[in-house]
């Protein structure tokens, strides 16, 4: 059991990590907040953020690491959805749609960083990105949907998933104010992107197709 210290020192964490994404919500990258500023929203003298810690880019990491772990609770309710029910393509959207919709500060940290100002920061959102990938193509082999593939081109089409649910995490966080028609819908795209994926990897011989 944690001691009243220890338990208030982690909520005085958790409120920089909330202070920092209640500011970038306002429309700012994350690089562009200051030590100072974060601190106040938080409740805190500048001098205390330094208990938490090290620098903004320390924090940065926090808030990688933060979606990071919601991002993998998010997948693997999709995993049991795919391998327990059998789930299609609409199915797992919706549900990482959910995800995004009740963790949206989290995911807009992630939509805009992973092209933002810091290099640690974009490195850390790099290697989150490449352990889905990875997470994914081990799914892809095992649920044996393209026994034609080798682990290498089940590498290929993983990333070319993930890389495309990352470019359409702007467009679902906050989807276009003009009435769209339903199949230019950013839920209405991501899914037939991905459907057009697997399609393709149906018929697609592979890496190198002379075996």
């Amino acid at each position: 059991m944690s001691s009243p210290r220890a338990e208030q020192k982690l909520q005085t964490r958790q409120a920089l990590m909330d202070a920092a994404r209640g500011l970038m919500d306002s429309g700012r990258g994350f690089s562009a907040l200051s030590l100072r500023e974060v601190a106040r929203a938080a409740g805190i003298v500048p001098a205390g953020f330094y208990r938490h810690f090290a620098d903004m880019d320390a924090l940065g990491l926090a808030l990688v690491a933060d979606v990071d772990e919601t991002f993998r609770q998010t997948l693997r309710v999709v995993r049991h959805n795919e391998f327990e029910m059998g789930g299609v393509i609409e199915a797992s959207v919706r549900i990482f749609l959910d995800a995004v919709t009740a963790n949206r500060t989290q995911f807009l940290f992630l939509a805009r960083e992973q092209y933002g100002g810091s290099l640690v920061i974009r490195q850390a959102i790099g290697t989150l990105r490449q352990r889905i990938t990875d997470d994914l193509a081990a799914d892809l082999a095992l649920l044996n949907k393209l026994p034609h593939l080798k682990t290498a081109d089940l590498d290929v089409i993983a990333d070319l998933v993930v890389k495309t649910v990352f470019a359409t995490l702007p467009e679902l966080i906050d989807p276009p104010h003009d009435t769209l028609p339903a199949h230019l819908t950013p839920e209405a795209k991501v899914t037939q992107q991905l459907r057009f994926i697997m399609i393709g990897a149906k018929h697609w011989l592979g890496i190198d197709p002379r075996g």
